[in-house]
């Protein structure tokens, strides 16, 4: 199959949007190119250029089809209509049975046609997130000026350009060049294939695969922090943005001055990050180190000392000015911030900050003794978690909330744990972060979290399929994962009723619930667990005790998973079948049962085995021995199965087999005492 190769060359692209342009382009190219067939994709971006590679059918063949219209007797509209659809006539018609038929021809067209005629509408309608024009009158726009196109066909270029109309789409055409590093091999060069332009790019300094890119800086960091005994914190965010703004990864290192090694680790670590795309370094004691590390985009004739002297001379005016903030902060204390919150918007709908602080310190309040958190520090905890926002450290670093408020609450001589809470009170703030270490911070992240859900529920500002600008699921997923590894016992049904009470409107407390429960099934879900059992055991009811519902949704799903249990749902789903059906006709069937009217030995045996089972289960589940309770359930697998076996449910006597449904509707609701047992899949 022939090659198909297409380069996309411009201007310096933002590092946040060449991953998603590259899958952009196979997507589209994939569509556009659908008749051809496109195989064996590749894709490549960097800072200066999206590809793909492909392989594609050398044409499209001939086809012929039979398009059936109207009736021969439909009315005349209807015929010019199908005519009109196809860009047909009367005289391509012939008549089928009772039916116009219009037999099609399709020509065959060969691929660089098909190419040259698919690709100018597909790049005036590429979906950059953010795109510009430039120059002269044309209205074709990209992410940055556009300067070469280089398409190729087993070597040879495909024509094509981008004229749309009167629009000279900046006289951009399809060629066979590209260029190479901007400074150490600049200047355009042609090539035949896709293997040959990344072996050309590389002579001439340019890695074309974002994964090398990223191996190599992320190898050449560690390497070099190696020979000083150190290790670079690891950044995925940092080193994929690294990758896609430099073409030759140069990793270089450069040293801090002592002078600004008393500063918060992570002041430096955000300063270095946020403003000069620095990594951060540690010692062996897992420290901060007195060395950043960064990557250039060219090899100096020096070995690089003129750029790192460069690069550490733009640091020390950076943290001059992280040392000023730093001072400045600490002039005040944090708790005489706190009136400066009223002036600090939270949401238009929700009031200040200093009222959410208000809202924090009653609920830390409430959260607190079900944590064994000390009542007082939870509570001073609460009412310092958002001093820090009027802090000049964290207007200038969003991204240290919390963290500046511990430092100036030490600083300030607060207890160790009420800075400590101050530092976690946001936290999880992802799957890869640790929960609060104390119960004076896991009160405060509690209270933090179920304050946001209810506000936001309370104006009717929930999480939507498309977008949650206010990360309630990941707030939702903070307070499960604190609830799960902490192992708490909480009442949150109440808990969500006190956070709702203090919100300017009431939030549905039964709306959250059901919100965190489902993203407790979605969680169990990402970690392989028997998310269905979690869905069974909520349709008996929503249980607002976390962790004993996961000890129940643990023994169903131990229960199933044995042969016993396995059988048991066979037969519950047997039951429930024939309850569905008989109940659509004269249901409900849910009347006692009477024990006259049992006949045969097997629903005799039945009737016993609930009468001793259901009392057994209920009684279990109310002292929590889950476990026990699902033994007892699985007893009924051997009367139940003779049950099938022998008994004719719907019997001729209307009387018996009004009986017998009533026996199978007590089956339905003792197993249903542990979990709606229909929602289980497979």
């Amino acid at each position: 199959m022939p090659e198909f190769f297409l380069e996309l060359f411009s201007e310096e692209i933002p590092a946040r949007m060449q991953a998603r342009a590259a899958e952009d382009l196979a997507r589209l190219v994939g569509e556009a190119l659908a008749p051809l067939a496109p195989s064996a994709v590749a894709t490549f971006c960097g800072p200066r250029r999206i590809a793909l590679a492909a392989q594609v059918a050398a044409a499209v063949a001939e086809s012929r089809s039979a398009e059936r219209g109207p009736r021969r007797n439909a009315p005349e509209q209807a015929l010019a209509g199908f005519l009109r659809k196809h860009g047909a006539t009367c005289a391509q018609l012939r008549e089928e049975g009772a039916f116009w038929v219009l037999d099609k021809v399709s020509p065959g067209v060969e691929a660089a046609s098909l190419i040259a005629a698919a690709l100018p509408p597909l790049l005036w309608r590429f979906p950059w997130p953010k795109s510009m024009r430039w120059g002269g009158t044309s209205a074709f726009t990209w992410v940055r000026p556009l300067r070469r196109i280089l398409c190729l066909l087993d070597g040879a270029v495909v024509p094509f350009d981008l004229r749309e109309g009167a629009d000279d789409g900046h006289g951009l055409a399809s060629a066979n060049q590209t260029e190479g590093h901007r400074f150490l091999a600049p200047g355009a060069f042609p090539v035949t294939s896709a293997g040959a332009w990344r072996a050309m790019l590389r002579e001439r300094r340019v890695i074309v695969d974002a994964a090398e890119r990223k191996r190599l800086i992320a190898d050449g960091l560690a390497g070099l922090a190696a020979t000083r005994g150190l290790a670079v914190v690891d950044d995925p965010g940092l080193l994929d943005e690294v990758a896609g703004l430099v073409e030759w990864p140069v990793p270089l290192i450069g040293r801090i001055d002592d002078a600004y090694m008393d500063l918060p680790a992570e002041v430096m670590q955000v300063s270095m990050r946020v403003n000069q795309r620095y990594f951060a370094l540690r010692d062996a004691l897992g420290r901060a180190a007195p060395f950043f590390a960064f990557v250039a985009n060219i090899t100096a004739a020096d070995g690089g000392a003129t750029i790192i002297a460069g690069n550490e001379r733009v640091l020390r005016a950076r943290f001059a000015d992280a040392r000023h903030f730093w001072d400045l902060d600490r002039t005040r204390t944090l708790a005489s911030r706190v009136p400066a919150l009223d002036a600090v918007t939270f949401h238009a709908k929700l009031g200040s900050q200093g009222e959410r602080v208000r809202r924090l310190v009653r609920l830390a309040a409430v959260i607190a003794p079900f944590v064994k958190a000390d009542m007082a520090k939870a509570k001073r905890a609460a009412l310092l978690a958002k001093a820090d926002l009027t802090t000049g450290m964290v207007a200038e670093f969003p991204e240290l909330q919390g963290v500046m408020g511990s430092y100036y609450a030490l600083h300030d001589g607060e207890d160790a744990c009420v800075a400590e809470a101050i530092r976690d009170h946001y936290a999880p703030k992802g799957p890869a972060d640790a929960v609060p270490g104390n119960p004076v911070g896991t009160t405060a992240a509690l209270a933090d979290k179920l304050d946001l859900l209810a506000g936001f529920f309370a104006i009717g500002e929930k999480p939507t399929g498309s977008g949650d600008p206010y990360a309630l699921r990941r707030a939702a997923l903070g307070i499960i994962r604190i609830i799960r590894e902490r192992g708490l016992r909480l009442p949150l049904r109440v808990l969500v009723a006190e956070a709702g009470a203090g919100q300017p409107a009431r939030p549905d407390v039964e709306d959250i619930l059901g919100f965190l429960a489902e993203r407790l099934r979605v969680q169990l879900r990402t970690e392989g667990a028997r998310h269905d059992v979690l869905a069974a055991v909520l349709g008996a009811g929503l249980d607002d005790d976390f962790t004993r519902l996961l000890a129940r949704t643990d023994a169903v799903a131990e229960m199933l998973a044995g042969e016993d249990g396995a059988n048991l749902l066979a037969a519950y789903r047997r039951a429930a079948n024939i309850l569905r059906i008989e109940e659509r006709k004269d249901g409900p069937h849910d009347g006692p049962v009477q024990p006259a009217l049992l006949e045969a030995a097997e629903e005799i045996a039945l009737a016993a085995a609930l009468d001793r089972v259901a009392p057994v289960v209920r009684a279990e589940i109310g002292h929590e021995a889950f476990t026990a309770a699902m033994a007892a359930l699985a007893s009924l697998r051997a009367p139940l199965d003779a049950f099938f076996d022998k008994v004719t449910v719907n019997d001729e006597r209307p009387e018996l087999r009004r009986n017998r449904l009533a026996l199978l509707a007590r089956v339905r609701a003792a197993m249903n005492m542990a979990a709606d047992f229909s929602k289980i899949e497979g």
